[in-house]
């Protein structure tokens, strides 16, 4: 009469097809990842750099992530709305998109005032643009508006050096202006009753976020300026304090 299996055994012959089924996809997790997403790259050093702190070289490379993030909007908006860049051309010129961006970056980078604003600047401009009444290309308004309003709050310079200086408290506001004109974005309606532009959208065919991710980004670039500025202002007044005792009650004494 044969044998009967031990309970050992039994458990072995019904743990093994298991192990090896799940032995490759225990190797597939020990094994890295090929796919990537980029890598952080840092700018070249300039000469210019030797005048600048380190709150110098921060507000620079944020000045510049905050217009790039704005021209990444500006173009997604121009997508979802194309109506508006159509109202910057004039007759018989050649369409496209790309050419009346141009126009934007030009307008920002040289600070020259944005003709639909009817001269107005800062916060007077982001009011306009975003106004029901305005019948303009409200993109470029928006964009050329909210990068005004930006540099303004960094004391109307887009790259710093050692002998500038920067406000907390208007960079904070800066943020926040920010904050509202998304706030109205999303809210307000023109005389027809559509959105003024067309941007974020949450629908049965899928959920289309990135013009809110990237409004957050500039948002969290100045909230984040503004809080180490703040910071170094104050560390400042404690390093003078902290100055002061030191040469009162921490003297070397004498040993001999």
């Amino acid at each position: 009469m044969p044998s009967t299996p031990s309970l050992l055994s039994r458990r072995r012959c019904l743990l093994w097809p298991g192990c090896a089924l799940a032995a490759p996809l225990l190797a597939g997790c020990g094994t890295p990842a090929t796919t990537t997403r980029g890598e952080v790259q840092a700018a070249a050093v300039s000469p210019t750099e030797l005048a600048q702190s380190d709150v110098n070289r921060m507000a620079t490379i944020a000045m510049r992530a905050n217009l790039d993030s704005l021209y990444l909007l500006m173009d997604k908006l121009y997508r979802r709305n194309p109506a508006e860049w159509r109202k910057g051309l004039e007759p018989g010129q050649l369409p496209g998109r790309i050419l009346v961006g141009q126009r934007v970056r030009d307008a920002v980078e040289q600070r020259t005032p944005w003709p639909a604003l009817q001269g107005r600047r800062d916060i007077a401009a982001l009011a306009l643009a975003l106004g029901p009444e305005f019948t303009g290309d409200r993109v470029a308004a928006v964009i050329c508006a909210t990068a005004d309003m930006i540099i303004t709050a960094h004391g109307g310079k887009t790259e710093f050096f050692l002998i500038d200086s920067l406000d907390a408290q208007h960079l904070y506001n800066a943020a926040r202006n920010v904050e509202s004109a998304v706030w109205l974005i999303a809210q307000r309606r023109g005389a027809d009753g559509r959105p003024l532009l067309l941007a974020d959208e949450i629908g049965p065919d899928g959920r289309n976020l990135s013009f809110e991710r990237e409004f957050g980004k500039i948002i969290a670039r100045l909230d984040l300026l503004a809080g180490v500025v703040a910071e170094k202002l104050r560390r400042a007044a404690i390093s003078y304090v902290q100055g002061l005792v030191g040469g009162t009650f921490l003297q070397f004494l004498p040993v001999r």
